[in-house]
């Protein structure tokens, strides 16, 4: 047998009409302590449900429950000034309490704004608060960490593919670069970066997913784009597989730039669209991971200049021999000049290293310090053998060709 449901006001319609069953039956005289014990209240709630029913002419609409409003709220905020919260929250949707209370403040100083916890409090009532995600702790000054990543592709209204391309710094969370491709092409990002490092200069590093142009399932996971960037002294980071919380920062502002920024008329119109928005963003719009300071109060250019002389790899780790890629990135091998091994197109023209291991017959290739994998001379025809892949991945895998410890 399934059980029985019941609620407060059935409870109370029972205790009344039990009440004035015995009240008529026994002419007025109730126990009515008897009573509330038997329905398990005090003789408090029991007379005050009594008095009540009277009060209301024997009406039982009177068992439901009453409002606990106060009739009047000396410190409730004005109407308008309530107007005024949603209507800047209307202009500004994704923006919290906290930024709507430093950007009010900034505009209308002669008016005592809400708490923010009273904004937020109305904002529920409208029906404006949304969830929004924690970014995640990283660096400790601006220009330590730039992420770059592509936003989903969507079409704009000409039914053109637009893959939004975002450069940030990961400490001041300054957008350095929003630029709507219409492919994802590694030569195109390289005129992004040229552009951005002569504008603010070279960070330490760059972290990035594993996905092209920024990596690549080959040797050493380089493309021509990351070649490029070791060559200048760039420090890459490279999230694990799966694992995009490890670029929150950059996952949380996609969220961002999605709702700012919805598709326009064409792409042209879409870059004119990214650029006022990453104007607003930088200098007006407060960041809560900022004490509500904006990006560009934080965010200073970097002191490592651009253009600067490409490093050489081969400088960077001790070898035994070297070799030298031609244009499609193959290597002849020493002691049999006919035979050609790929390496990886993206090190075209670059210098590898080759350092014999204990075991006879076997070579690790180098690029700098990064191991590319090896050759074993009884079996070329298997040609580069990559390196195993960890079981266990760390949080974020580096590439540098500089001394990871100078700063």
């Amino acid at each position: 047998m399934p059980w029985q449901r019941t609620d407060p006001v059935k409870e109370r319609t029972k205790f009344i009409l039990e009440w004035e069953k015995r009240w008529n039956r026994e002419q007025g005289l109730v126990n009515v302590a008897e009573l509330c014990r038997e329905f398990g209240i005090s003789r408090q709630a029991g007379y005050r449900w009594i008095r009540r029913y009277q009060n209301a002419g024997h009406d039982l609409k009177a068992l439901a429950p009453r409002s606990r409003r106060p009739h009047s709220s000396p410190t409730a905020i004005a109407e308008d000034l309530q107007d005024v919260v949603v209507s800047a929250r209307k202009l500004h949707p994704r923006w919290g309490p906290r930024k709507l209370r430093v950007w009010l403040a900034g505009r209308f100083p002669e008016t005592p704004m809400p708490s923010e916890s009273a904004m937020a409090a109305i904002l529920k009532r409208r029906g404006l608060i949304r969830p929004v995600t924690e970014p995640f702790a990283a660096c400790d000054r601006p220009n330590a960490v730039w992420c770059v990543d592509f936003k989903g592709w969507f079409r704009t209204h000409d039914g053109e593919k637009c893959y939004p391309l975002t450069l940030i710094d990961a400490y001041s969370r300054y957008l350095l670069r929003c630029e709507a491709l219409d492919e994802p092409n590694g030569r195109e990002v390289q005129a992004i970066f040229d552009s951005a490092f002569r504008e603010f200069g070279l960070p330490e590093a760059i972290r990035s997913d594993n996905g092209p142009p920024f990596a690549s399932t080959g040797a050493g996971g380089l493309t021509q784009l990351s070649v490029w960037w070791l060559k200048l002294g760039i420090r890459i980071e490279r999230i694990a597989p799966g694992k995009p919380q490890q670029n929150g920062r950059q996952e949380r502002f996609h969220l961002t730039l999605k709702y700012d920024v919805p598709p326009q008329a064409s792409l042209r119109a879409q870059q004119r669209a990214c650029d006022l928005f990453r104007r607003e963003y930088n200098d007006e719009r407060p960041h809560e991971a900022l004490g509500l300071a904006t990006p560009a109060s934080v965010y200073e250019r970097s002191r490592r200049c651009y253009p600067r002389p490409l490093l050489r790899p081969a400088d960077a780790h001790p070898y035994h021999y070297q070799c030298r890629a031609d244009r499609d990135g193959f290597i002849r091998w020493s002691r049999d000049q006919r035979r050609r091994i790929h390496i990886s197109s993206a090190l075209a023209h670059e210098t590898i290293s080759l350092m014999p291991r204990t075991d006879e017959g076997r070579w690790d290739l180098y690029y700098g310090p990064i191991l590319l994998g090896s050759i074993d001379e009884k079996r070329l025809e298997r040609g580069l053998i990559l390196p195993p892949r960890p079981k266990r991945r760390p949080p974020v895998s580096t590439l540098s060709l500089e001394d990871r410890d100078r700063p």
